[in-house]
């Protein structure tokens, strides 16, 4: 009987437990969040963050597929400019490509596959699509561009073209989940 007992009573713990599991954990991502620089985004399960020096903020990859990965770049504007000030999304999205996709000597192109604007609450946000080539490797890139309190946030998710089918949609829920405030 007491067995009996503790076995239910250690089911309603392990189930109460789970109550705790937050959705996006149970969907198969993870939070990040910089409070610093005011900044949120959801990873999937099994990838790590990376030390990186020089560029980006943050950088997470896949255990599995180490160049799949995610960034955040962050960069100075002035204060009184909004994304509207730096150019449509096409526009936006053409400038960030030769700048900093594919930039001057790099050996790279970037194509831009499409550019969309969107709004989350009262942020401006472009999403940004990327064909790119290097010498030895095509990948897909897509990119979610924002600005708040003089900096430009540009957030950064990358795979192999050979995998774009199969993660476009776990890619396009990342991307998607990126804010600033």
């Amino acid at each position: 009987m007491l067995k009996r007992i503790a076995v239910i009573l250690l089911l309603v713990f392990s189930l109460s437990l789970q109550v705790g599991v937050s959705p996006a954990s149970a969907n198969g991502f993870q939070r990040y969040e910089d409070t610093t620089d005011s900044y949120r985004f959801f990873y999937p399960n099994g990838w790590v963050a990376v030390k990186v020096k020089n560029g980006a903020d943050i950088v997470f990859h896949d255990i599995i597929e180490p160049t799949e990965n995610v960034s955040v770049v962050i960069s100075p504007v002035s204060r009184d400019k909004n994304l509207a000030d730096l150019g449509t999304p096409g526009e936006v999205g053409y400038k960030l490509g030769k700048s900093a996709i594919a930039p001057p000597d790099s050996g790279r192109t970037a194509e831009l596959v499409n550019a969309e604007a969107r709004e989350v609450g009262a942020k401006n946000y472009y999403m940004l699509e990327y064909a790119v080539k290097l010498p030895n490797q095509e990948r897909h890139n897509l990119a979610s561009v924002a600005i708040s309190r003089g900096k430009l946030y540009t957030f950064n998710a990358s795979t192999t073209e050979k995998r774009w089918n199969k993660v476009r949609s776990l890619l396009k829920q990342v991307v998607n989940s990126f804010t600033v405030y």
